[in-house]
């Protein structure tokens, strides 16, 4: 249970989509809300439903204990958190920031924290906007343990699972830029594959329910494959890189006669002959994240 004293208040700063959402849960849960945004004019929905709007970032902070940043990166943060007037504000306060950056850029805000005397805990939202305040909500948080237990009661009434994932400040965020590469790089085939299926005759709602056929396959897969990066043990008993370099050429070839780019898989392709040549061939394509690292 958190032992956050007063829990009737919160600050969101940043009124986009996901800071309205972020607010608007809030404002749900009975929480008095004060939020403020840089570029005026976000917060007349809110607003009407009871939050209250600062004129300054400073009057903003000075409002709650709890500040919850939510902007488009670091670099918006910085631009209204280290202003001297409301990291003086924030002196004792406590900052968690859900804004998606580096984990490079995360242990920079924290120590700049750290230096100021705030408290300071770093977070990735892994969900869209809609999934704000249901069970569906996924929110990492890293830093102090002690100061996420403290707070812990009021981030959880945003919804869904909230997970500490340590102590380093930058854990939350190498999650996040983890996810998003799987995420945004299984959207890159998807949009890739479509386009190859609507040159071959099949449409994309055609293809829509056999792509969700093969998503199902992904999980046990992530658990294999990881375990074989853990382990160093790269098995190639599902499907060694000899095999796979072949259905990675036909797309390849399919995919430039339409006269599709193809170079996505066509790095793909490389990294799997790459791993031919190097003697790797009978094994699992996941030797891939050794080249990646330039470890051979």
């Amino acid at each position: 249970m958190s032992t956050y004293d007063d829990q009737s208040a919160v600050t969101v700063i940043g009124l986009g989509p996901m800071g309205r959402a972020l607010a608007g849960t809030f404002l749900d849960a009975g929480v008095r809300t004060t939020v403020w945004n840089r570029t005026p004019g976000r917060d007349g929905e809110l607003l009407a439903r009871g939050a209250h709007g600062a004129a300054s970032a400073r009057e903003a902070v000075e409002a709650s204990e709890l500040t919850v940043v939510c902007v488009v990166n670091n670099d918006a943060a910085d631009a209204v958190l280290r202003q001297d007037d409301v990291a003086q504000a924030l002196k004792g306060r406590t900052v968690v920031n859900l804004s998606a950056d580096t984990a490079a850029r995360a242990r920079d805000l924290g120590a700049w924290a750290d230096r100021h005397g705030i408290g300071y805990l770093d977070g990735a939202i892994m969900v869209p906007t809609p999934s704000i305040g249901t069970p569906d909500a996924v929110f990492l948080h890293s830093g102090p343990l002690a100061l996420y237990e403290r707070f812990r009661g009021v981030l959880e009434l945003l919804g869904g699972s909230h997970t500490h994932v340590g102590e380093e400040i930058g854990r939350a965020a190498a999650y996040d830029l983890a996810l998003l590469d799987v995420f945004w790089t299984a959207m890159s085939g998807y949009a890739h594959a479509l386009t190859v299926a609507r040159a071959e005759g099949v449409s994309p709602r055609e293809l829509a329910p056999f792509a969700q056929g093969i998503a199902t396959i992904l999980p046990p897969l992530f658990e294999e494959f990881a375990e074989d990066v853990e382990n160093g043990t790269f098995s190639g008993h599902l499907n060694p890189v000899t095999s796979a370099v072949s259905t990675m050429s036909h797309i390849v070839h399919a995919s430039e006669a339409h006269g599709i780019d193809a170079s996505v898989m066509r790095a793909t392709e490389g990294l799997a002959r790459r791993l031919i040549g190097l003697g790797h061939g009978a094994g699992g394509f996941m030797r891939a994240t050794e080249l990646l690292a330039g470890r051979g």
